[in-house]
């Protein structure tokens, strides 16, 4: 939803701005204008469809008695000079008319018809910023929808919230903003970088490293004076002491293994084609990454988690939180792009100790049958039954493998079972769930997006124990009894736990420092093609002429 000045603008008739008058007359412009848009919006159906951009003008205006809101000056160029400073927060200054307005304080309206308009323009730009600022300027569900979507009605309120507290900060438009924006670490450690790459001049970035072979320590290149400049912000004493050698030493080793670890590439050393490309990935383009994921930690205020499992898809990474304080966090295996981990929110219900493991659908086709198919002995080195719909056992020879029907493979619990010692389960419509996994070499790789969309866990028994305590009365030691029993078990819940699974491929760390990740399912085009968009699209430009009317 955006706010669109020009449904209040056009919709004013002549006579409503001939008159010019008191602020009393500046305030009959204002109600009448709003009058108009309210009986226009009706009339198309469009109030009954969501909190539309009049419902939030009318209300701002109606608790002010339809007073103009910045007749002083001090208001208006505060309100000029915050909307400058969005693009620290990678939001477009121009998508809240600032152009306009900076002509408006300049010009400084005088008739009441005049004031009226440009109030209107001003309080327009103020509830837009506001609002994405609080909630973000797309809307996910069209970009990169959750399931479910946000409930229309939460969202509603948390808009009304927004425009009560910009209706009483007109006097501190900086303060408004700050109280606005996320006060996540996540998103001020994400504002923090983008501030500070924006400064950096285009000479700061250091030289392109060329292509050529892979450099390991010990080796002598032409190229490591080049790789030591584009490293000076991880090792900046090797730059300045060793900048002529072109032996990649220690000291550059360990620089290079800085940079891997925060791109979330396989922290190994060796200075190969991944991660020569993440080297030379010019400013801008990693401006653009930061800005898509301001963007998704401002949609994280949309229904705000203060405990529970988050799961980070591109970054692989598990954590728990309590009163928005992460208390454990783990290394996760999740979907390859072919068969993504969606991104959901739900609550965690009730835990199976000792799982079997019926095959998907998915996975049966794609990997379970071809292997059958080579070798019959597959089902019984995996130890996986065949089952009809019913839970019957059939005889593997009997079923045609080449064309199966109405069957089902099943394996038994047990340390080689694909789900490990448990599961965690939560509502959704995609079958997915979180689970232990005899795999555990794949945690040691930078890259984990491995599985077939479901979520694999590295110690998922220390989750357990957390979600155990937070969600039932169960002792410390009721996780370990039902493992040893040996038989498939389900706990449930008393108090669900909520679950959130998102995906941010920048991201800050324990320590502060952000982390780039790859955009494994190519996600980061669209949202930031649509930040580039102009807001203005959806707003055809309308100013204030001399006389008053509409241009």
């Amino acid at each position: 939803m955006r706010f669109t000045l020009l449904l209040v603008l056009l919709w004013v008739p002549a006579w409503v701005l001939a008159n010019p008058g008191s602020v009393e007359e500046s305030a009959r412009h204002i109600e009448a204008a709003l009058t108009v848009a309210a009986s226009d919006a009706r009339e198309a159906g469009r109030a009954q469809r969501d909190f539309s951009s009049t419902d939030a003008l009318l209300w701002f205006y109606a608790e002010r008695g339809y007073a103009p809101a910045w007749e002083r000056e001090d208001r208006l160029a505060q309100l000029v000079a915050a909307l400058g400073s969005l693009e620290k927060d990678g939001l477009d200054p121009e998508s809240y008319r600032l152009s306009d307005l900076r002509r408006s304080v300049a010009e400084r309206a005088a008739s009441p018809a005049d004031i009226a308009c440009v109030d209107l323009l001003a309080t327009d730009a103020f509830l837009n910023a506001m609002q994405d600022l609080a909630l973000g300027r797309l809307d996910p569900a069209v970009v990169e929808p959750i399931w479910p979507s946000a409930d229309p009605a939460a969202v509603e309120a948390q808009r009304l919230r927004v425009i009560m507290l910009a209706a009483g900060m007109l006097d501190d438009i900086d303060g408004a903003f700050s109280q606005a924006r996320p006060s996540t670490p996540q998103y001020q450690g994400l504002r923090q970088a983008y501030v500070e790459l924006m400064r950096l001049p285009p000479a700061a970035e250091g030289p392109i490293v060329p292509a050529g072979p892979l450099l390991r320590e010990g080796d002598r290149d032409a190229r490591v004076p080049l790789l030591r400049e584009r490293l000076r912000e991880y090792a900046p004493a090797a730059s300045v002491h060793v900048a002529d050698s072109d032996i990649y030493d220690a000291g550059l080793v360990a620089a290079v293994l800085a940079f891997q670890r925060a791109r979330g590439l396989a922290a190994d050393g060796i200075v190969g084609p991944e991660t020569l490309a993440a080297l030379n990935r010019p400013v801008p383009s990693r401006l653009e990454q930061l800005r898509v994921n301001l963007e998704r930690a401002r949609w994280l205020a949309r229904e705000p988690m203060p405990f529970g499992v988050v799961v980070d898809i591109a970054g692989a990474q598990i954590r728990y939180v309590r009163d928005g304080e992460t208390v454990w966090s783990a290394r996760t295996q999740v979907g390859r792009a072919s068969r993504p981990t969606p991104r959901l929110r739900s609550e965690v219900t009730h835990l199976t100790f000792n799982p079997s493991w019926t095959v998907p659908p998915t996975i049966l086709r794609q990997d379970v049958l071809p292997r059958v198919r080579e070798d019959i002995g597959y089902l019984k080195e995996n130890r996986m039954h065949v089952l009809d719909y019913r839970g019957g056992r059939l005889d593997p020879e009997d079923v045609d493998w080449h064309n199966p029907s109405g069957i089902l493979v099943r394996q038994e619990p047990g340390p080689h079972n694909a789900l490990g010692q448990v599961a965690i389960r939560f509502a959704n419509p995609f079958h997915v769930y979180l689970h232990d996994t005899p795999s555990q070499g794949i945690f040691e790789r930078a890259r984990r997006q491995v599985s077939s969309g479901c979520v694999r866990v590295e110690r998922p028994m220390e989750l357990v124990d957390l979600l155990i305590e937070d969600g039932s009365d169960a002792g410390p030691e009721r996780a370990a009894e039902l493992v040893a029993k040996e038989k498939t078990e389900n706990f449930y819940l008393t108090r669900p736990v909520p679950i959130l699974i998102g995906y941010w491929t920048a991201d800050v760390a324990a320590d502060g420092g952000v982390v780039f990740r790859p955009d494994i399912y190519g996600r980061d085009d669209r949202i930031a093609e649509a930040l580039s968009r102009p807001a203005l699209e959806a707003r055809s430009p309308v100013g204030c002429a001399e006389d008053g009317e509409p241009s």
